[in-house]
């Protein structure tokens, strides 16, 4: 998450929360629209399916972060700025675009689809103005809305089988991809220079797939077992960064996934477990 050495506090969930307070926000919305989504995952979501999904989602992810720890090593900072301004370009304006119809649908208002492009371009240019043109750290709200709404919107398109073995499986390869992968080479040569996929909260790192795979733990909960089982898994994914985090006051760099998605997945089964206890 970071380079260098600090006390663990609190405050520095922050970022975390925001995204998930984003992620509940945008996901009230896709549920109160009740909008029928497609599953994006390519097989049925039986017990083969669902391991082949997820091993195919967290493969497209290592071959990403090897690409760009290659394309930096070959081409620079810059070549590798240019992809992940692209990347992060169309991921706001379909977000936004997603959003805004849900949104305008609920609120009744007539609008064409030109019109929602139109918004969603306006949306992503200031989106863009925040994360390139400007110093990294007013990147931060950006980055925070893209992983919470990112997140709630993969949490509505991934069936469950398939969506917590995506998310068992990233908490593992985390720490393969940062200890001795692409992600803490990338992080040691300079994270800090490129733009578009981490945030900087005073002395803290935060990759921008992490709070992506937070908000889609948390907002798939929400959508499918309901808001107190929601409540007990984003108060373990928030235990768990805070483990991170003190595991930082020991090491330079320490993956954010494995303590916080254990932990989410622990408090899920105490919240199912108390509810075959009590009456």
């Amino acid at each position: 998450m970071t380079e260098e050495k600090f006390e663990a506090k609190t405050i520095y969930l922050t970022p975390v929360a925001a995204s998930l307070v984003v992620a509940f926000l945008c996901g009230f919305l896709i549920v109160y629209s009740e909008t029928s989504l497609e599953t994006i995952t390519p097989l049925p979501d039986t017990e083969f399916g669902a391991l082949i999904n997820a091993s195919l989602f967290v493969t497209l992810i290592a071959l990403g972060a090897t690409f760009i720890y290659l394309a930096m090593r070959r081409f620079g900072i810059s070549f590798v700025n240019f992809l992940t301004g692209f990347a992060f370009t169309a991921a706001v304006f379909l977000m936004s675009a997603f959003y805004l119809d849900i949104l305008f649908y609920i609120l009744d208002f007539q609008y064409s689809s030109l019109e929602i492009a139109v918004l969603a371009a306006l949306i992503t240019f200031f989106a863009d103005y925040a994360v390139f043109l400007r110093k990294k750290e007013s990147s931060g709200l950006s980055l925070i809305c893209v992983g919470g709404a990112l997140g709630a919107f993969l949490g509505a398109v991934i069936p469950t089988v398939s969506a917590f073995l995506i998310l068992a499986f990233l908490a593992v390869y985390d720490v393969f991809a940062v200890f001795r992968g692409p992600v803490g080479k990338i992080a040691k040569e300079g994270l800090t220079h490129i733009r578009g996929i981490s945030l900087s909260f005073r002395e803290l790192e935060i990759g921008l797939g992490d709070l992506t795979f937070y908000s889609l733990f948390a907002t798939h909960v929400l959508y499918n077992f309901g808001p107190a089982p929601a409540a007990a898994v984003t108060l373990g994914i928030l235990a768990g960064c805070q483990l991170s985090l003190k595991m930082l006051e020991k090491k330079k760099l320490f993956p954010g996934l494995p303590f916080a998605i254990t932990l989410g997945f622990l408090a899920l089964a105490l919240t199912f477990a108390l509810s075959l206890l009590l009456p």
